[in-house]
């Protein structure tokens, strides 16, 4: 009998050097324990938590995750109108960015002769940047444009929870999951909703354990008693926190089956 469903891991935003490291170390061993048919991954702060590079990507890409979405701090690193240009890394980066490329504004691929779509939105609340379009009325656009038969994933990357339930529930039954990250954070509200859509408030982040959101704990609480500009910096070394959501989805019906989270500690 063929499979009716497809299995897909979605990696929370990867952290900088550890996470990279996260990833490597993992990867291996969930693709032995949930044979998923997909690694998907935001990959916004590759590059020393913010941004990517061609070299942080390709450790990425070595691991076997294929799909990647962004998100504001894709930007910081790396031109990536010049990375279009110079590579084929599936990114969909935020496409209601106005300096998305026209490249990079989805991503679809085929798994198991089922065709998955890959966007990733901006949320606007808090978010400090007036060039960002109406995510809604983004999405909207994008569905127009996706094969109808597509299983279409969305990586709202968000400050506000209240943006991100909203969109989950706007999308409902049109779209597979619809996923937050950006506050690397992980929340326990996995769940399908009514029509058949998965949806998380936030996947949470891969990156140092002994940190606040991969950052130096000492250097965010001194943010805090000083209320001065930062520079970040990264631990290199301990504790690893693992975070991503496991989703099975029906190849018929093109809606959600199951939602897990995944969280695992590792040395």
């Amino acid at each position: 009998m063929p499979d009716k469903t497809i299995k897909i891991i979605f990696l929370g935003d990867i952290s900088g050097y550890l996470g990279r490291e996260g990833v490597k170390a993992i990867v291996p061993i969930w693709q032995k324990k949930y044979q998923p048919d997909l690694f998907i991954a935001n990959i916004e702060n590759l590059a020393h938590n913010k941004g990517v590079t061609p070299k942080t990507l390709k450790e990425i890409y070595d691991t076997g995750v294929r799909l990647y979405s962004g998100g504001n701090h894709i930007w910081k690193k790396y031109d990536i109108s010049q990375l279009a240009k110079e590579s084929d890394y599936q990114i969909a980066c935020p496409a209601n960015d106005s300096r998305t490329p026209k490249k990079y504004r989805y991503q679809t691929t085929e798994v198991k002769g089922a065709k998955i779509a890959l966007v990733s939105l901006n949320g606007r609340t808090f978010m400090n940047d007036d060039g960002l379009a109406n995510p809604f009325f983004t999405i909207e656009k994008i569905l127009s444009e996706l094969p109808p038969d597509a299983i279409t994933i969305v990586d709202i990357h968000a400050e506000a929870t209240s943006e991100k339930r909203a969109l989950g529930f706007y999308l409902d039954g049109r779209v597979a999951a619809v996923l937050g990250t950006h506050t690397h954070v992980p929340t326990a509200d996995a769940q399908i909703l009514a029509k058949g859509t998965a949806y998380l408030t936030d996947i949470g982040m891969i990156g140092a354990h002994d940190s606040i959101l991969g950052i130096k704990k000492e250097i965010i609480i001194e943010k805090f008693l000083t209320e001065n500009k930062i520079l970040h910096d990264l631990p290199k070394s301990g504790q690893i926190e693992i975070n991503a959501v496991l989703l099975e989805i029906d190849k018929l019906s093109k809606k959600a089956k199951k939602i897990k989270n995944l969280r695992e500690i590792i040395n």
